[in-house]
């Protein structure tokens, strides 16, 4: 069985970081392993309070663990604290360079829906420097617009904010979600392309019955999981979309303020 490792905060209602990402990975056939950064105190309405794991404690648990275990992909959530950022970055230096197979995805959550803090301020530049080493980044708009100063209200401002996460920032290829706009949610892929950024809008469709909790946790999750499967990018983007899309449809469990994805085997 391929393993997917997850690298991400704890979130007790099992909707969102590190829970969701395992209940993600299982769905789609692959072994999830798991490093916590954080943990919570959170509900489906608000996250009441952050409390960043030991780095040191973060530290030696990737390197016992990657000793043991070959990750097929990796999914890098919430860090929480620039000292947790820096010894992800140093446990997983094996995996970030040019040289290596091992895909990363990297969901840079820098707040959560409610607008609590999820990654301290002056964190940002070592996040940067990680997100030069990924297959795929998935930001949202806000978490674009904040991560490369453009406009992300705008069309063209998003595809600047796509361009400067691959062309400047370095990663492999970007994924900005536009489900935060009104109408139908638009993502948009960047791709390197030799030395170009080939740009292409996603078409989405609005699942009614939100606010839905865990949705960017889980897409950036089904991405990895098809990247360790063994799926081409834009392949493993599409899926996973897929995967999230069908997980809207299907959630029926909720909490009192939003509701929770829905997984299965046959998604």
């Amino acid at each position: 069985m391929k393993v997917a490792l997850s690298i991400a905060g704890s979130d007790p209602t099992g909707g969102a970081g590190l829970q969701a990402d395992l209940q993600v990975f299982r769905a789609m056939g692959v072994h999830g392993a798991g490093v916590v950064t954080a943990i919570t105190v959170q509900d489906t309405a608000k996250v009441h309070q952050v409390l960043p794991a030991f780095p040191s404690v973060v530290l030696e648990q990737l390197r016992v663990l990657l000793r043991d275990l070959t990750p097929d992909a990796i999914k890098i959530g919430a860090l929480a604290s620039d000292d947790v950022v820096r010894n992800v970055q140093l446990a997983l230096a094996p995996f970030l360079s040019a040289s290596s197979a091992v895909p990363i995805v990297i969901d840079p959550v820098l707040a959560a829906s409610d607008g609590t803090a999820l990654l301290e301020r002056r964190a940002w530049g070592v996040l940067q420097s990680l997100i030069g080493s990924a297959a795929l980044v998935t930001p949202n708009l806000e978490e674009a617009a904040s991560l490369t100063e453009c406009d992300t209200s705008t069309e063209e401002g998003t595809q600047a904010a796509a361009s400067v996460l691959v062309s400047e920032f370095g990663a492999r290829a970007a994924l900005v979600k536009g489900g935060h706009r009104d109408g139908p949610p638009r993502d948009l892929l960047a791709v390197r392309d030799g030395g170009s950024v080939s740009l292409r809008w996603l078409e989405g469709e609005r699942v009614e019955g939100g606010p839905f909790h865990g949705t960017g946790c889980a897409l950036s999750s089904a991405i990895a999981a098809q990247l360790a499967l063994g799926a081409a990018l834009e392949d493993a983007v599409d899926r996973g979309r897929q995967f999230v899309a069908n997980a809207l449809r299907k959630s029926a469990g909720s909490g009192a303020r939003a509701r929770l994805l829905s997984y299965s085997c046959s998604d």
